[in-house]
C-alpha cells in the first residue's frame, strides 16, 4: 500500500520545508524507494504561471509543461525524478475542478461545500498522483505558515488521510523554528510549542518535528520540545543552517531520521547509499577551481527569481571541480551611465536570463554586444537568445530597426521584428497556461558547438515562451555569420544559435536549466563554467 507523508510547517515562512521534503525524498530515494513529491499550494491561482517573479520567484516549468511552485525544482534536483501536473495541487486548480463538476451535475444537485467536496478532490488528485507514478511514498509539502486560512482545507484535508488510511501509513512532520535571543542567546521552544498547538487545534498531532536552529540543540531542550509537542524525543530532529542545500539530507541521515520515518511506516529500513551524495558535498565545499560568472536579468534583486539558473551554474561547478561565483547584474544598469565594460570587465563567463517585458532590454543588448566583441564566454536562455538575435540583427547585420514584437506598443511599432509573435499563439488572450510550454525535441547539426556538446541529436529541452525567430530573416542573420544550429523537426523554429570563431558563444530558446541535477549537470551549463575556466587560465597567464 502506498504510504504518505506529509510536511507543514509553521512560525515563520520561508522556513525550509520545500528543501526538507527534498531531502526526505532523496532519503527514501537512496533507499530504493519510488517517491512521488507533490506540493499543495493555498494560493487561488490554477498555477504559478501569471505570477510575478518578485513576489513568487521562478516558474518551474516540468516535462509535460506544468507551470509550477520553485519547490518542485528542488524535489526534481534531489529526488532525481521527473513532475508533472500531479505534482502540483492548487486552490485554484481544486476549486476549477468541484466547479466543472457541479456545473456538469455531478453532486447530483447536492450542497457543495469545502468538506466534502473540497476536500474529497485534494484526496483524490493525492491518491491519483501516487497511481500515476506507482510510488512507494507519496511526499506532500503543503505551502504557507500552520494558521493561515488559506490552508485550511489542505490541512483539512490531510487529518482525513489519516483517518482514512491509519496512522501506520502515514506520518506528519512538522518543520519549525527554534530561535536564539537576547545578549546570551538563549534557545526559546515557545514557537514551537505555540505552532504544534495550532496543528492539534485542527486535529492533527505531528509524528516528527524538523527544528530550524542556529545553534546545537541540547538535550533538555529536545526532552522540553518532546513533553510540550507530545512527539518522541528521538523524532525531535535538529536542523541547522548548513554550507550548502545538498548537505542537508546527509545532516538528516546522521540524526537518524531516516530509520526513523521507514520504521515509523512500516518500510524496510534498506542500506542507503550515500556515496554518489557524498561525492557532491565534497566537491562543492572543497573544489579545486574557481571561477566568476556573471547572469544579466530582469529580477536579479529576487534570489528566487533565477533559483534554477543559480543551482545549474552550482552544477556545472561540480562537473568541473569547480565553485562558480555568480555576480547578479539587473540589465537596467547598462541603460543607464554604466559602461558595460564596468560591469562585465573580469567575468570569466555570462549568462543572459529569461524574461518577459520591455523594461531592462536594451541593457541587455548592450551587455551582449560586449561579450561578442569581447570573446566573453556567453550563454543565451530564451529571451537571451532572442536579444542575441536582435543585437546581431543590429549590429553585424545592419538592421538599426531589428527588436521583437513582444515590445511593441500602439504608439511604437518595430520596423524590423527580427523576433515575432509564434504564429500558432495568434488569437490567443488568455495569459495562464498559453505559452509553447513543457519538453520538445531539437534537432542539431552536426560539425556545430552544440553538437558537440551534446553528443547526440534530437534533444530534448523545456520551453516557455510565446515569441520565436522570425523566418523572414533567417538567411540574412546565417549570411552574416550567426550559426543556427538547432531547429524544430519541421526545420520552421530556430531552437539554438551559435558564433563560430567566438570562444563560446551559444544561445538557445529553451530552459535548460529546468533538467539541471547536481548528478547530471545540463551540457549547456556544464560547458559554459568549463569555457570559463579556460578563459581564467589564460588571463592569468
Amino acid at each position: 500500500m502506498t504510504k504518505y507523508i506529509f510536511v507543514t510547517g509553521g512560525v515563520v515562512s520561508s522556513i525550509g520545508k520545500g528543501i526538507t521534503s527534498a531531502s526526505l525524498g532523496r532519503m527514501l530515494r537512496n533507499r530504493g524507494y519510488t517517491v512521488a513529491p507533490v506540493k499543495l499550494d493555498p494560493y487561488i491561482n490554477v498555477d504559478a504561471g501569471t505570477m510575478n517573479p518578485y513576489q513568487h520567484g521562478e516558474v518551474f516549468v516540468t516535462e509535460d509543461g506544468t507551470e509550477t511552485d520553485l519547490d518542485l525544482g528542488h524535489y526534481e534536483r534531489f529526488i532525481d525524478v521527473n513532475c508533472s501536473s500531479s505534482s502540483s495541487i492548487t486552490t485554484g486548480k481544486v476549486y476549477q475542478n468541484v466547479i466543472e463538476a457541479e456545473r456538469r451535475g455531478d453532486y447530483l444537485g447536492g450542497t457543495v461545500q469545502v468538506i466534502p467536496h473540497v476536500t474529497n478532490e485534494i484526496k483524490r488528485l493525492l491518491i491519483d498522483a501516487g497511481k500515476k507514478e506507482e510510488a512507494d511514498i507519496v511526499l506532500a509539502e503543503i505551502g504557507g505558515t500552520v494558521g493561515d486560512i488559506e490552508s485550511l482545507p489542505f490541512l483539512e484535508t490531510i487529518r482525513q488521510v489519516r483517518k482514512d488510511l491509519g496512522k501506520e501509513n502515514t506520518l506528519f512532520v512538522h518543520v519549525t523554528l527554534v530561535p536564539t535571543v537576547g545578549p546570551w542567546s538563549e534557545i526559546k521552544t515557545k514557537p514551537t510549542q505555540h505552532s504544534v498547538i495550532n496543528l492539534r487545534q485542527i486535529g492533527i498531532s505531528p509524528d516528527v518535528l524538523i527544528c530550524r536552529c542556529e545553534e546545537d540543540l541540547p538535550e533538555d531542550v529536545k526532552e522540553k520540545i518532546s513533553l510540550f509537542c507530545d512527539v518522541p524525543q528521538e523524532a525531535v530532529i535538529e536542523s541547522r543552517t548548513a554550507e550548502t542545500i545538498y548537505e542537508v539530507p546527509l545532516m538528516y541521515e546522521a540524526t537518524g531520521l531516516g530509520e526513523l520515518v521507514c520504521r515509523r511506516l512500516g518500510l524496510e529500513n534498506l542500506k542507503a547509499d550515500l556515496s554518489e551524495w557524498e561525492d557532491i558535498v565534497k566537491v562543492i565545499k572543497n573544489p579545486t577551481h574557481e571561477c566568476t560568472v556573471g547572469v544579466v536579468g530582469k529580477y536579479t534583486s529576487n534570489g528566487d527569481a533565477y533559483k534554477s539558473i543559480a543551482e545549474s551554474l552550482g552544477h556545472a561547478g561540480i562537473a568541473n571541480d569547480c565553485r562558480v561565483k555568480i555576480k547578479w547584474i539587473e540589465s537596467d544598469v547598462f541603460e543607464g551611465a554604466a559602461e558595460p565594460a564596468s560591469l562585465l570587465d573580469g567575468l570569466d563567463g555570462v549568462v543572459i536570463a529569461p524574461g518577459f517585458g520591455t523594461r531592462g532590454i536594451e541593457g541587455k543588448i548592450e551587455a551582449l554586444r560586449y561579450v561578442r566583441e569581447n570573446g566573453v564566454p556567453f550563454l543565451g536562455i530564451c529571451l537571451g537568445m532572442q536579444m542575441a538575435v536582435i543585437e546581431y540583427a543590429r549590429n553585424v547585420c545592419g538592421i538599426a530597426g531589428a527588436g521583437s514584437e513582444e515590445f511593441e506598443t500602439p504608439d511604437a511599432k518595430v520596423n524590423d521584428p527580427v523576433i515575432h509573435f509564434i504564429p500558432d499563439q495568434t488569437g490567443i488572450t488568455h495569459k495562464g497556461g498559453t505559452m509553447r510550454l513543457g519538453s520538445y525535441p531539437c534537432h542539431l547539426s552536426a560539425g556545430t558547438l552544440a553538437f558537440e556538446i551534446y553528443g547526440e541529436s534530437p534533444i530534448y529541452e523545456r520551453h516557455r515562451h510565446r515569441y520565436e525567430v522570425n523566418n523572414d530573416y533567417r538567411e540574412l542573420l546565417i549570411k552574416h555569420g550567426l550559426q543556427v544550429s538547432g531547429v524544430s523537426p519541421d526545420y520552421r523554429l530556430v531552437e539554438m544559435v551559435e558564433l563560430p570563431g567566438h570562444p563560446f558563444f551559444i544561445a538557445t530558446q529553451a530552459h535548460p536549466e529546468f533538467k539541471s541535477r547536481p548528478n547530471r549537470p545540463s551540457a549547456l551549463f556544464a560547458s559554459l563554467v568549463a569555457a570559463a575556466l579556460v578563459r581564467k587560465s589564460k588571463v592569468l597567464a
